[in-house]
């Protein structure tokens, strides 16, 4: 990865971080326990996926908060099923794809053309 492409990355999460903070303290308090467990449960390894993700993630709830949309409304009534519902839509950069890969190119060099 280059320099600048680091400086970049950080400069769009801290663009993030700033947005989240302008949220009404309900929503940003939302977007801060999902922006946590997306981050531990999702392992992205990719930083524009990882950007783009938090970047909807502050549209969403931006719009929320704008239209006094209840955050219930917003993630139902189970939370960890709509962060992994959200997390699925970022798949590219996810490191499990990366095994998922590595485990099925492993079989597919040792089975061979077996039935």
């Amino acid at each position: 990865m280059s320099i600048s492409k680091m400086i970049d990355e950080k400069r769009r999460y801290r663009q993030y971080k700033a947005r989240a903070k302008q949220l009404p303290e309900n929503y940003r308090t939302a977007t801060d326990a999902l922006e946590r467990y997306l981050m531990y449960s999702g392992a992205i390894t990719k930083g524009d996926t990882l950007m783009s993700m938090l970047d909807d993630l502050a549209d969403l709830f931006e719009q929320s908060a704008a239209n006094g949309t209840p955050i219930r409304a917003v993630v139902g009534d189970e939370p960890v099923e709509f962060a992994e519902t959200f997390l699925q839509n970022y798949s590219e950069g996810r490191w499990i794809n990366k095994e998922r890969e590595r485990l099925t190119n492993a079989i597919d060099s040792v089975a061979g053309g077996e039935p």
